[in-house]
């Protein structure tokens, strides 16, 4: 679904200098199935932590600090985030309903924003 909502996405997901012809081919490279897991443990760690999210603070600026460097903009993790409830979406069915929806942006919208603060913070020096 990403790759369907945002094309242009698809040159940040190289791994060992090698860029993808297809989103076929990325989706289906270890690599970037590794990348999703990774992901997938970031909401996971928000979910266990959801009553104290501070916690995950200094992870996820550094997270975004991470992604700014290879020049991800913050606006992408929209998409993400439209990926994301797309597929919960279609893994819960009728059980995603408008409530568990909300939740879940809300979620994912405290995360996004601890690691815009990656973007926010200059490095030391300047």
């Amino acid at each position: 679904r990403l790759f369907d909502l945002d094309p242009d996405l698809l040159p940040f997901f190289q791994y060992n200098c090698k860029q993808f012809a297809s989103p076929q081919e990325c989706l289906s490279a270890p690599e970037f199935l590794d990348h999703i897991r990774k992901v997938m443990l970031v909401i996971d760690a928000a979910v266990s932590h959801l009553e104290n999210l501070s916690c995950l603070e200094e992870y996820l600026c550094n997270l975004g600090k991470k992604h700014q460097a290879i020049g991800v903009k913050v606006e992408s993790f929209s998409t993400v985030g439209e990926s994301l409830l797309y597929m919960l979406e279609k893994c819960l069915g009728n059980a995603f309903s408008p409530d568990v929806r909300e939740a879940w942006s809300k979620l994912y919208g405290a995360v996004v924003k601890a690691m815009q603060r990656g973007w926010e913070t200059l490095p030391e020096g300047d």
